[in-house]
């Protein structure tokens, strides 16, 4: 695989998990990387926008900047962080089933034979498993 293979590759599976993320609400609008900061903070109440960058791996403005949109929506409340008030703590205001967006039916969509599916997401489990350390 060279490095253009390698890019395409990674767009592809960015679309692919773009596609796979919940919809929230009648309102598409929302980019999957600002989806994917509120799914961060679902899955983790109370977090400050230094621990939702680096488990996301956005940098800390994008998720600064994600957290102000999807506060403009009623979506996210922020807090003063009581045991430090520089820092700033996040809550969902929005019930996200997070762990219930499986890729399955997405990636089933993007193979041309369905059979490969196990094939697929054992190899993608492997990149996980090497790469997201």
């Amino acid at each position: 695989m060279n490095a253009l293979e390698l890019l395409m590759l990674g767009r592809t599976l960015m679309k692919l998990a773009g596609s796979a993320m919940p919809v929230l609400g009648d309102d598409d609008s929302l980019p999957a990387s600002v989806r994917s900061v509120l799914m961060d903070v679902s899955s983790h109440p109370d977090s400050s926008v230094g621990a939702i960058a680096e488990r996301t791996g956005f940098p800390q403005s994008h998720v600064s900047a994600s957290i102000a949109r999807l506060q403009e929506r009623g979506m996210v409340a922020t807090a003063p962080d009581p045991r430090d008030r520089r820092r700033t703590l996040v809550r969902a205001q929005t019930l996200l089933v997070v762990h219930a967006s499986p890729a399955d039916d997405v990636l089933l969509g993007a193979l041309a034979d369905p059979e490969a599916l196990p094939e697929v997401k054992a190899a993608l489990e492997t990149l996980r498993r090497h790469l997201l350390a």
